[in-house]
C-alpha cells in the first residue's frame, strides 16, 4: 500500500462525505443528530479553514481512502480540542491506518499547544471505541462543549501533554 496523509482540499469534498456517509450506513448510524446530517459534511475543506483545526485525508494512488481531525468545537476548555470525522472505507480497516490518522492529528494537537482531545461517537462504531481505548482515550460520563450531535451517547477524552 503507497499511501500518502495530506491536508484536505476542495476536490476532496464530495468523495470524502460519501466515504463518511456510507460508513454510518454500513454501521446503521445515519440519523439525526450526527455528522451523516450536517451540511458542512459536504463542505469539509471549507469547515477546517478555521484556526487551529486541520484535517488529515489517506489516499492511495487517486483513491480517497477517508481522513480524521481535529477541530475547536464550541464550549470546550481552552486546552482541548475534538477530534472528528475519523472515517474510512471498509478496505482500509484494520490495517493501522486509522491509528496513523490519529497520531497524525494528535501531534498536531500538540503543536497547537492543546493538552486534551476529545471526541464523541456512537454504540455502533463498538470496533472505533475499541481503537480509541487501545491509542488511551478513556470514556467519560457526560459530553463536553456543544458538537450539535445529539446522537452520540459516547464521549472519550485523552491527555496528550
Amino acid at each position: 500500500m503507497n499511501i500518502i496523509i495530506r491536508e484536505i482540499q476542495p476536490e476532496d469534498n464530495a468523495e470524502l462525505a460519501r466515504v463518511i456517509r456510507k460508513a454510518l450506513e454500513e454501521f446503521k448510524a445515519n440519523k439525526p443528530g450526527t455528522v451523516y446530517f450536517d451540511k458542512s459534511t459536504d463542505h469539509l475543506s471549507d469547515l477546517f479553514q478555521v484556526e487551529n483545526s486541520v484535517y488529515f485525508v489517506a489516499i492511495e494512488d487517486t483513491k480517497l481512502l477517508g481522513g480524521a481531525g481535529i477541530f475547536p468545537t464550541e464550549g470546550l476548555d481552552a486546552d482541548t480540542v475534538e477530534l472528528v470525522k475519523m472515517y474510512l472505507r471498509p478496505e482500509a480497516r484494520g490495517k493501522g491506518l486509522g491509528k496513523t490518522l490519529i497520531l497524525k492529528c494528535i501531534e498536531y494537537a500538540k503543536s497547537k499547544g492543546y493538552k486534551r482531545i476529545y471526541l464523541e461517537t456512537m454504540n455502533e462504531l463498538d470496533k472505533a471505541v475499541i481503537a480509541y481505548e487501545k491509542l488511551g482515550f478513556q470514556l467519560l460520563s457526560s459530553p463536553l462543549g456543544n458538537s450539535g450531535h445529539h446522537s452520540c451517547e459516547l464521549w472519550m477524552v485523552k491527555n496528550i501533554d
